[in-house]
């Protein structure tokens, strides 16, 4: 690794939908591990740091050579990478916060959000969203929408239907789009790059009004006026959430193997 940033996978043992879901080893590996050997593809990494605060996760990684930073209790994964950054006494510009769910990322749209942060020096965070290609998620309030100005920076996050239409239903909308039209609609990708100063200035801000409405974290930066620059893409792995999301990605990852 000889690139501009640092990677940080946040990494806790619980989780309610699929507990223990980053040491589930049906493929032969453990979760996170799939996600880390991915994100060591990275061009644009320097070091690459799972952080975590158990001690399971922290074992089960040491023992396919992962670094890993011990972090105690954290509020939540953006906490957590401050945190790591600070006991690991790292001082890399940039940081990206890499989700330890996501098995299937592709390593050059973390090298993109590395690089559109280092071409956007008015901005403190990086951010990805793609096309949103169903009425279902677009009225999901777990998919989260983002809409942009035209230079890129995000105007806002929503867990509703943002830009919502006055005048025709999303099912409309979705009837009446040709083959090679986008949709109105954009999904935020939770994969970001953060100035180093800028987190660990991000965590030490209360949470705002429009986060606690929300459940938002993103929130709390745009209402302080940080600016968040997004870039676009076609697609992007999906995260597991689900017992019926790994089984699906078990199935997927036996396929790709046995070809």
């Amino acid at each position: 690794m000889a690139g501009s940033a640092i990677g940080m996978i946040p990494a806790r043992l619980e989780s309610s939908r699929l507990p223990r879901k980053l040491v589930l080893t049906e493929t032969g590996k453990p979760l996170i591990q799939h996600t880390w050997e991915a994100a060591r593809q990275a061009q644009s990494l320097s070091e690459l740091y799972i952080a975590t605060d158990s001690e399971e996760i922290a074992e089960t990684c040491r023992r396919f050579g992962a670094q890993v930073c011990m972090t105690g209790p954290c509020a939540n994964g953006t906490e957590r990478l401050a945190k790591a950054m600070t006991l690991q006494n790292l001082s890399a510009e940039l940081v990206v916060n890499i989700q330890g769910d996501e098995p299937e990322i592709d390593p050059n749209q973390i090298d993109q959000v590395v690089q559109l942060l280092e071409q956007r020096p008015d901005c403190e965070m990086a951010t990805l969203a793609n096309p949103i290609r169903s009425v279902e998620q677009v009225l999901n309030p777990s998919c989260v929408k983002v809409v942009c100005a035209s230079d890129g920076l995000a105007l806002y996050f929503s867990r509703s239907p943002i830009p919502y239409s006055r005048d025709r239903t999303v099912e409309q909308i979705f009837a009446d789009i040709r083959p090679g039209q986008s949709p109105p609609w954009m999904q935020h990708i939770g994969l970001y790059a953060y100035r180093a100063a800028f987190l660990q200035a991000f965590v030490a801000m209360p949470p705002g009004k429009l986060e606690q409405l929300e459940q938002l974290e993103q929130l709390r930066a745009l209402q302080a006026g940080a600016r968040i620059v997004v870039l676009p893409v076609s697609s992007y792995g999906s995260g597991i959430d689900t017992p019926a999301d790994y089984a699906a990605f078990v199935t997927r990852y036996a396929a790709k193997h046995q070809a």
